[in-house]
């Protein structure tokens, strides 16, 4: 068994005030102080980091042991996988417990965007696509690829996605550690407008996430240091799927990565969606939202739109999703998302959530994907009693 010990993160937005290294120290930093461990305790440090090209640091790994002088010779390595680095990077260090080479370690993801341009920040994401064929096409274009499919297979969801978008705002007032802690009307989130330009039709500026700056870490530790720690959070199970990376060889509607990979969550635990109690999920694009409902199970494929209209995804809900408020306002510092969710959902379900807090949480989830679905890792987490 292995259990995240402690959690640090770093306020998400534009914080051009700090380095990619003042990031990666600050949510270090956070995280071994919660967890009561010291840098010299720990037997190995992972780094969740996207880059492509939007920073120089090519080679970060190391400026973790900036985080305490006891990380000296500790070996640290960099994971990549697109948008689910940080959660790539968490899932290591916890197979590097159980295949006992390490019994603590230490997890960061990072990112630093805001200092680039627009377009320079849409060409470094763009790389996470299949260059042969999609090359140009930003991820606003491609996940509206998955809207236009959506819609011409489903109906017009327009509506839906607002309301995701809405959704996820007024959850973000919630979460001081947020980019943008400011609620949006569903009229506003509907609506074409010259504050809500079109994007990438059908996808607004409001339907797509932010570009962010900011850190997050956990602490892993083996079952056997259960008694040396001040809380645990168990994972009860991860799975990882990765599908092809041509959108062309794949039926965007079928979503079926995102999908597989809940699937075989739900069955290492021993659990149904019905047992989840809180999740936090990647809405890079509302219409991923929309669809990561259904690969849940919350809803039968077409149909994701329902858990919206009888409430059961909103904060007071039966399965309450993002109530940080997701990457569409929470913020989404490529290499920081993933490692960002395990935290925020460990505090749910030891009740630190503050005014997050999903009363009575005891099993949460987290979906961090990467790319057009092409990467999907799911973690199921639960409080050691």
């Amino acid at each position: 068994m292995v259990c995240i010990a402690g959690w640090g993160h770093t306020k998400f937005g534009r914080l051009s005030d700090q380095s990619l290294e003042d990031l990666i120290i600050e949510a270090g930093r956070q995280a071994l102080a919660d967890a009561g461990i010291a840098g010299a305790d720990v037997d190995g440090m992972w780094l969740g980091h996207f880059n492509a090209g939007m920073v120089d640091d090519g080679f970060a790994s190391s400026l973790m042991m900036g985080i305490d002088p006891g990380l000296r010779y500790k070996p640290a390595t960099r994971l990549e996988n697109a948008c689910a680095s940080g959660s790539a990077a968490v899932h290591a260090a916890r197979q590097a417990i159980l295949a006992g080479e390490c019994k603590v370690a230490l997890v960061v993801g990072v990112e630093k965007m805001t200092h680039l341009s627009g377009a320079d920040v849409t060409a470094a994401l763009g790389r996470a696509s299949y260059q042969k064929e999609e090359a140009g096409t930003s991820f606003p274009g491609i996940f509206a690829q998955f809207a236009q499919a959506y819609f011409k297979e489903f109906g017009d969801h327009s509506l839906a996605l607002a309301k995701i978008a809405a959704k996820n705002h007024g959850n973000s007032v919630h979460n001081p550690l947020a980019q943008l802690q400011k609620p949006l009307d569903l009229e506003f989130c509907a609506t074409e407008s010259d504050r809500n330009p079109m994007i990438a039709a059908p996808l607004k500026k409001t339907d797509c996430s932010l570009v962010s700056d900011g850190a997050a870490a956990v602490v892993l530790v083996a079952d056997d240091l259960l008694g040396d720690v001040r809380k645990a959070v168990r994972f009860r199970s991860v799975a990882h799927v990765s599908d092809m990376l041509p959108m062309s060889a794949r039926k965007l509607t079928d979503f079926e990565g995102p999908a597989r990979a809940m699937a075989l969550a739900y069955q290492r635990a021993g659990v149904t969606v019905n047992d989840i109690d809180v999740a936090e999920v990647h809405d890079c694009f509302t219409i991923a939202e929309l669809m990561i409902y259904e690969a849940m199970g919350l809803a039968p494929k077409g149909q994701g739109a329902s858990v919206l209209e009888d409430g059961t995804v909103y904060a007071g809900g039966r399965l309450p999703v993002n109530l940080s408020g997701g990457l569409k306002a929470k913020g989404h510092p490529v290499g920081a998302t993933g490692v960002s969710m395990h935290a925020l959902i460990a505090r749910q379900v030891t009740g630190q959530a503050d005014a997050m807090q999903h009363p009575g949480a005891e099993l949460g989830l987290v979906f961090n994907m990467g790319g057009s679905g092409v990467a999907s890792h799911v973690s199921i987490l639960e409080v050691v009693k």
